[in-house]
C-alpha cells in the first residue's frame, strides 16, 4: 500500500506521496490566437459530447455557418468546453482544425501525456471547482487564468500512461453496457409508439367491422368511426396574462420528451428564461398546446395545468365530446407528426411552422366519447408500466455514468492504484 499525503487542494484531497503537485499551466499551454474561419474542420460546442471526450463532428465537416472568429488547434492539442463547464465538455481532437472561441485549446508539455491530462479535466472534482469559479449569469463562463492556476497531481510519465490505458478501457467496457442499456429503452420506446398508434386509429376491439377511413396516414378505423378536421374538436384559444410578475403566475412550458410541464417541477431549464409574463397566452386544464415550430416533432400535448405559456404556442381548447387525453395520445404519434410536416411550411426543417390554419385543417378519427375514455384509460395503464421499464433502465444507465465519474477521480487523484 503506497503512501498517501494531504494535497492541500479541497477537491483533490490525499494523493500518492511520490506524485508531483503542479499547477496545470506549469503543463500545458492555452493557445490564444485567433483566426478567421476559412472553411474545412470546424468543431463547437454542440460537437463535444459531454462528459464522454467523444467529438460528434470530424475533419471532413465543411461548409457550416459559424462566427467569423475561430481558434486553431492541432491533433496534440486538448479541448475544453469553457462555457457552461459543468457539462464537461472536453476532447482529444486526431486531426486539425478550428474551433468556436468558447472552446478553450489547451496545448500539453512534455512533462504530462495528453490523454492524462484530458481525463483530469474531466475530473467531476475539477469541473466542480471550475464552475464554482464562472462568471455570468445566463450563460456562465470559466477562464483560463483560474483553471491554469488549479493544481493537478502529477504522476511519473510510465504511470500517466498506464492509468490512461486503464481508464480507456474500463470506459470502453462500460460504453458498452450503456449501449446496450440504451438500445433496450429505444425498443421499449418503439413498442410504447406502436401500442398508442394501434389503438388510437384502431381501438380497443379486433373484432369489429373495418372501414377506410380515406385519410391516408390514418387507415383503417373501426364502421362506427367518424372522421373531422381538428377545428371540429377544438377552438383555437386566444386568451392573454395581464399579471408582469412571474412568482404570481403558474409558468408552463411544452417539450417534445415530457410534453407539457409546470417550471416549478423542473430542476432546471433551459433556453431563454422569461423576465416577465404579461403577454403571455392563458392554458386551461385539459387544453392542447402545440409548439409551431416543432409539432412535427411531437411538440404538442395536454396540459394538466392551469397556468401561462409563452404566445409562441398555439393553445386549443376542447369542445363538446372531445377527450384531450385521447387527442394527446394521438397528436404525439409519428404518424401524426408527419401530417404536421406535410401540412407545414418553411425555408428549414428547424424553423418547419405548422399554423393554426394548417393545424386545424389535418383530418383526425373520432371515436364514440365513451370509446374515447376506454382508450385513455387503457392506454394509461399500458403505458405506464412501460414507463416504469424504461425509468428503471434509465436509472441503470446514470449509475453507470455515475461509476465512470468516479473512476476518473480515483485514478486521476491516484486514490485507486493501478495494478
Amino acid at each position: 500500500m503506497r503512501k498517501m499525503i494531504d494535497s492541500g487542494v479541497e477537491w483533490l484531497g490525499a494523493i500518492p506521496q511520490d506524485w508531483d503537485l503542479v499547477q496545470i499551466k506549469s503543463v500545458t499551454s492555452c493557445k490564444s490566437e485567433k483566426s478567421s474561419y476559412i472553411g474545412g474542420a470546424y468543431i463547437g460546442l454542440e460537437h463535444i459530447e459531454s462528459g464522454s471526450g467523444k467529438l460528434l463532428a470530424d475533419g471532413s465537416q465543411t461548409g457550416i455557418e459559424v462566427d467569423s472568429t475561430v481558434s486553431s488547434f492541432s491533433d496534440t492539442d486538448i479541448l475544453f468546453g469553457k462555457l457552461r463547464p459543468y457539462l464537461a465538455k472536453a476532447a482529444k481532437p486526431n486531426f486539425d482544425g478550428q474551433c468556436s472561441t468558447e472552446i478553450l485549446v489547451l496545448n500539453p508539455s512534455s512533462r504530462i501525456q495528453k490523454d492524462f491530462l484530458f481525463w483530469y479535466l474531466l475530473d467531476p472534482a475539477f469541473i466542480d471547482a471550475v464552475n464554482a469559479s464562472t462568471y455570468g449569469a445566463k450563460m456562465p463562463r470559466a477562464n483560463w487564468n483560474f483553471i491554469g492556476s488549479c493544481y493537478l497531481p502529477l504522476p511519473p510519465m510510465n504511470m500517466q500512461t498506464v492509468i490512461s490505458s486503464v481508464l480507456n478501457e474500463k470506459f470502453a467496457q462500460v460504453d458498452t453496457l450503456i449501449a446496450n442499456v440504451q438500445a433496450q429503452i429505444e425498443k421499449l420506446k418503439a413498442y410504447k409508439q406502436s401500442v398508442i398508434t394501434e389503438v388510437v386509429t384502431k381501438g380497443l376491439d379486433p373484432t369489429v367491422p373495418m372501414k377506410d377511413s380515406g385519410v391516408e396516414w390514418i387507415g383503417e378505423i373501426p364502421a362506427h368511426w367518424g372522421v373531422t378536421r381538428i377545428k371540429n374538436m377544438f377552438e383555437l384559444r386566444n386568451e392573454r396574462n395581464d399579471e408582469a410578475d412571474l412568482t404570481k403566475v403558474n409558468l408552463i412550458s411544452l417539450y417534445t420528451d415530457l410534453g407539457v410541464v409546470q417550471h416549478s417541477d423542473l430542476t432546471a431549464t433551459t433556453g431563454n428564461r422569461a423576465v416577465t409574463a404579461e403577454g403571455y397566452k392563458i392554458v386551461r386544464k385539459n387544453d392542447i398546446v402545440v409548439n409551431i415550430i416543432l409539432c412535427w416533432m411531437g411538440a404538442v400535448g395536454m396540459s394538466q395545468y392551469d397556468g401561462v405559456t409563452s404566445p409562441a404556442y398555439d393553445i386549443y381548447r376542447p369542445l363538446k365530446d372531445t377527450n384531450s387525453e385521447y387527442y394527446h395520445y394521438l397528436f404525439r404519434t409519428n404518424r401524426f407528426n408527419g401530417e404536421c410536416y406535410r401540412y407545414g411550411r418553411g425555408i428549414m426543417m428547424m424553423r418547419w411552422r405548422t399554423y393554426s390554419t394548417e393545424f386545424r385543417a389535418i383530418n383526425i378519427p373520432c371515436p364514440p366519447a365513451e370509446e374515447q375514455k376506454k382508450i385513455v384509460a387503457h392506454l394509461n395503464e399500458k403505458c405506464n408500466k412501460i414507463d416504469q421499464l424504461i425509468a428503471i433502465k434509465q436509472a441503470k444507465i446514470e449509475k453507470l455514468e455515475q461509476y465512470k465519474r468516479s473512476l476518473i477521480y480515483e485514478y486521476v487523484t491516484g486514490k485507486r492504484e493501478v495494478v
